[in-house]
């Protein structure tokens, strides 16, 4: 094999788009297994963490790698808890897994998601943290009350925070520390996005 010093931009992007088609399964998004993150965790990987509406969304070949396919969703912001964000944002992120490319990976017009986004990529490629553990829907329980919740039920979302937090130095309100307590399940918007502000402090 050439060194790859004298390889051509063509033959890279495409050794690369080779190098993603034959990944594990872990890039799925769809019935990927993936490593547990506690919210500490999803909060640091993150570069931006953002509430917003989807707005668009479509799934495209990636304009570099003819043999990648992704998915483009615009959000329009309606808070942002870690980085600089403009009233929208667009993301780009790449589909493994023929279901996420029939519906999208999940995504559609008019949903109401807190997203916990990594740093895009040399390509332009980015995704949530830890996968759909990092992309909290937006929904009103039986009392009206806006709840939060990821593709997992939010299972030990909250395991090993509290102390987390304290090593890092991080200040968790009484509030805070009661959300910690939660083993899983639907959590009120108003306190997570309360625990990651408060997380995110020492990231910004």
């Amino acid at each position: 094999m050439l060194p790859i010093a004298t390889m051509s931009r063509s033959l890279k992007l495409w050794l690369l788009s080779m190098t993603l088609a034959l990944a594990p399964p872990a890039w799925a998004q769809q019935g990927a297994l993936t490593v547990s993150r506690n919210l500490d965790q999803l909060t640091d990987r993150a570069a931006i963490i953002v509430r917003g509406n989807v707005v668009s969304v479509r799934v495209e070949k990636h304009p570099e790698l003819s043999n990648l396919d992704t998915v483009v969703v615009t959000l329009r912001v309606r808070d942002s808890l870690k980085g600089a964000v403009r009233d929208t944002h667009t993301f780009r992120q790449y589909l493994w897994d023929l279901r996420d490319r029939l519906d999208a990976a999940g995504y559609r017009k008019g949903q109401d998601l807190l997203l916990f986004l990594v740093a895009p990529s040399r390509y332009g490629l980015s995704s949530p943290a830890g996968l759909d553990q990092g992309r909290f829907r937006i929904e009103r329980d039986a009392d009206g009350r806006e709840v939060a919740v990821n593709a997992v039920d939010n299972y030990r979302l909250f395991d090993g925070v509290a102390a987390e937090a304290a090593k890092e130095g991080a200040v968790l309100s009484p509030a805070s520390l009661r959300l910690a307590e939660r083993p899983s399940g639907p959590v009120p918007v108003a306190d997570l996005t309360r625990l990651v502000r408060e997380l995110a402090v020492g990231d910004r």
